[in-house]
């Protein structure tokens, strides 16, 4: 027996050592082992690579298109490169957390030495956590809901499932034409609400939408983009004037006078205005005369106001109030359509009522007072007396202490014809009453056979004498003096 020592080979074994031997391929499988290698797997990092590891060099373009990463939106796009045996898939906008991804080897390729691999392989992965995205539960208001304008009614609430990263959903949340807006997070940051700083306009439709870049604490975007809408309709009724009426301050308060707005509203008085809803402040300064007449508004109550005029209106002249269609009230709802009243106050012109001098029947007597057009009136001279002329002047109205004193000084009485007449001065004055002056003028002149005249101006205008009450005269009143013995 030789010395050799038997061995044993399996049958397959023998195949394989008698190809490569000979110079024949190799008949072993091509195998192709995975990163991840099991199901649901989590890669550490957003940029983590994919690997697909095969036992034998590879056609590559083959392989490559064998490897697909699939996820709810498509196909994922990267970077495939190859590392000895090992292609590596990197993702270009790296891996999203808590997305599901589908690691997907299809189809057949060859290796170069002619060998040929099959394989169905999908294996569910994801990135970073497996936390699930966050998503809308509820919102507020509810989709197409009637509100009004105010913050609080317009405040957009939302519920998420999870908590969520602030920054990235404020961003991601757009709330079209609200203006500046506030945050607020509460609830461990599952709950958001979104306040307008300001009212929202009145009758409009305000969208909004939530975004797939809101991500949750653990940096899951959300699920699903949510949006809705709501209109600001809820007050319908637009604003209007219910009420223009004279008012009277008494007791350090306003209080209506019971007459009308357009025959009686009288010296130092308001105008009240009232309307069907609370208004905006704005309407403070929307109210217009015609003739102008300066004065402010002051609110009474939210949805009634008084205008106090700085100065009386002008006697016996019409006034046209209005209010513009812009005016709004506190929900920015306008009116729509101009007010307008007209009135005219009753605050009559002061009149010069009678003109009687001592020892001659009283002139103007009647209701209409003395006219504006200059008369003649003959007036005895007290000769003896020192040539004086003593008569009365009475007024419609009454005069107070400072309005007296200045009505005496602005009465005139000068010499008219002839020429040469000699100047007279003012002897006395004395108040009867109120509305009731007499008064006294020295150097007066009468003679017998020739006419003497002089002229008494009582100043009209708003430059002339002014009753206690600021009324004035019309015009100027003047009377020719026809001095006789």
């Amino acid at each position: 027996m030789s010395g050799r020592r038997n061995r044993i080979f399996s049958p397959g074994a023998a195949l394989l050592l008698f190809f490569s031997g000979c110079g024949f391929a190799d008949l072993r499988p091509v195998n192709v082992n995975t990163i991840p290698a099991i199901m649901n797997a989590v890669l550490p990092s957003p940029y983590s690579p994919v690997v697909a590891a095969f036992s034998a060099a590879m056609e590559r373009t083959g392989a490559e298109e064998l490897l697909q990463i699939t996820y709810s939106g498509g196909s994922v796009q990267g970077n495939l490169s190859w590392k000895g045996t090992s292609l590596v898939f990197i993702p270009a906008a790296g891996w999203q957390a808590g997305v599901r991804y589908v690691l997907v080897l299809s189809g057949s390729a060859y290796a170069l030495d002619g060998r040929e691999i099959k394989v169905e392989k999908y294996l569910p992965f994801y990135a970073l956590t497996m936390a699930g995205p966050p998503l809308v539960e509820s919102f507020v208001p509810p989709d197409g809901a009637s509100t009004g304008v105010s913050p609080d009614e317009t405040q957009l609430v939302l519920r998420f499932s999870r908590a969520m990263d602030r920054l990235s959903t404020e961003t991601a949340l757009v709330f079209e034409d609200a203006g500046k807006k506030t945050y607020i997070w509460e609830k461990n940051d599952t709950l958001l609400r979104v306040r307008s700083e300001n009212n929202l306009a009145p009758w409009t439709v305000y969208r909004w939408s939530l975004g797939e870049g809101a991500l949750s604490r653990e940096g899951v975007p959300l699920g699903k983009k949510t949006g809705g809408y709501f209109i600001t309709d809820s007050d319908r009724l637009a604003p209007c004037v219910s009420g223009v009426y004279p008012m009277m301050r008494s007791g350090g308060k306003w209080l209506p006078t019971g007459g009308n707005i357009e025959s009686d509203l009288g010296p130092g008085q308001g105008i009240g205005i009232d309307f069907n809803k609370a208004m905006n402040e704005k309407i403070l300064r929307a109210l217009r005369f015609d003739p102008s007449l300066p004065g402010r508004a002051e609110f009474l109550s939210p949805s009634a106001l008084v205008y106090i005029p700085d100065r009386n209106p002008e006697p016996e002249t019409a006034y046209t109030l209005t209010i513009g269609a812009d005016a709004e009230d506190t929900a920015g709802i306008k009116m729509g359509n101009d007010f307008t009243v007209h009135f005219t106050a009753d605050i009559p012109f002061l009149k010069a009522l009678s003109f009687a001098a001592d020892g001659s029947p009283v002139f103007g007597a009647g209701p209409g007072g003395i006219g504006a057009e200059p008369s003649v009136v003959q007036v005895p001279i007290d000769i003896a007396g020192g040539n004086v002329l003593r008569f009365t002047l009475r007024f419609s109205l009454p005069f107070d202490m400072e309005t007296k004193k200045n009505a005496v000084f602005r009465i005139s009485l000068e010499p008219f014809f002839p020429g040469d007449l000699m100047q007279v001065s003012l002897r006395f004055a004395e108040w009867l009453s109120g509305d009731m002056l007499r008064m006294e003028w020295e150097g007066l002149k009468a003679a017998a056979g020739e006419a003497h005249y002089y002229k008494l101006v009582v100043p009209g205008g708003k430059g002339g004498i002014i009753s206690g009450e600021g009324m004035y005269l019309a015009e100027d009143v003047t009377l020719y003096l026809e001095a006789v013995e």
